[in-house]
């Protein structure tokens, strides 16, 4: 069965494919380049064996999406990843967000509301939850008005999908992630930030190869046990097998509802400091680090309830966060050598 993954030379993307193609769908990659790097296609040969297809394509061009679906009318499904994700450029450059990530949404859903039926994985976040009022946050938690053009993407999307699954045939789930981090094993496949990292763990392994001079860590006076943010780390792969679980789910007609949502987790929270020291331990390198001022937006404690996702779709994160670390170094090494 053929597969569409937008974004699939992303982080979560790529290692998104390479599970899919393990499970032995035929997958077929767009993908505009703007944050990835068609040389990630080797990487996803080098671990399966298997060359997807790929179009370099801007999904905000309306024609070429209506192009490519008349080109692939046989998908037995859409994973939905492609969109700019930087909280901080969000709020600098709002309507570059609203484009990027709501047009070419609406663009996909168009032509999927054509079909006999159709299925649509939708990558979201935990960001929609804001500052929770408790912990762990549930599916069932408020969603809170949005601290960034980002995170209202990711809300509007949700209800757009939503909105439109009521009055189509198409049958969606959204994944509503936490912290992805790590690499695949084979060091093969990886986070591939475009310039200064915006997420903790790239920071951390540029850091510790010596090509970031120090990590700053935002504030160490918040009310957790060691005064620094605490967030639910999942490692990539993991992340990447729920995809699969939830393509599934819906081919083979398993959903209970027209739109699911579930959290993707572990159901702990680790602090900042704490995934410091985990680095540490597992690389045997010290991490220089300064104390800095809190940083406006940021969330103080978020971590998943995973009961919906493991006993509903049927997954659950294997992976520790020591685990994560090391695929994540491995990775660091490798390409800088």
């Amino acid at each position: 069965m053929k597969v569409l993954v937008t974004g699939g030379l992303g982080f979560i993307g790529s290692h998104t494919v390479v599970e899919l193609q393990n499970e032995g769908f035929e997958v077929v990659i767009i993908d505009n380049l703007s944050n990835s790097s068609e040389k990630v296609l080797d990487g996803i040969v080098a671990v399966t064996g298997k060359k997807p297809l790929f179009e370099k394509m801007d999904l905000r061009e309306k024609a070429a999406v209506q192009d490519f679906f008349a080109r692939h009318s046989d998908l037995a499904g859409v994973i939905h990843f492609a969109a700019s994700k930087a909280v901080n450029e969000s709020v600098e450059n709002p309507l570059l967000y609203y484009e990027n990530n709501i047009n070419t949404l609406v663009y996909i859903l168009q032509e999927l509301q054509k079909m006999e039926s159709a299925n649509f994985i939708f990558s979201s976040s935990c960001t929609v939850y804001g500052e929770a009022d408790v912990m762990p946050i549930t599916e069932s938690a408020p969603v809170k008005p949005a601290l960034s053009p980002y995170g209202n993407t990711k809300q509007i999307g949700e209800e757009i999908i939503t909105e439109t699954c009521k009055v189509s045939r198409i049958n969606s789930i959204l994944l509503r992630y936490f912290n992805p981090i790590g690499a695949h094993p084979s060091a093969h496949i990886g986070e591939l930030p475009i310039g200064v990292p915006q997420n903790l763990v790239p920071f951390i392994t540029q850091t510790g190869i010596g090509i970031r001079e120090q990590l700053s860590v935002y504030g160490d006076d918040y009310p957790t046990t060691d005064g620094t943010c605490i967030r639910d780390y999942i490692h990539v792969v993991d992340l990447a097998k729920a995809h699969v679980v939830a393509l599934q789910r819906l081919i083979n007609k398993k959903n209970v509802d027209k739109v699911e949502t579930f959290n993707l987790g572990t159901g702990t929270g680790s602090s900042v400091l704490e995934v410091i020291t985990t680095f540490e331990k597992v690389s045997g390198k010290p991490l220089p680090y300064q104390i800095v001022g809190r940083r406006e937006g940021d969330i103080i404690t978020a971590y998943a309830n995973t009961d919906k996702a493991n006993n509903v779709l049927g997954w659950k994160a294997k992976s520790t966060l020591e685990d994560g670390l090391t695929s994540a170094w491995k990775w660091e090494q490798k390409i800088r050598s």
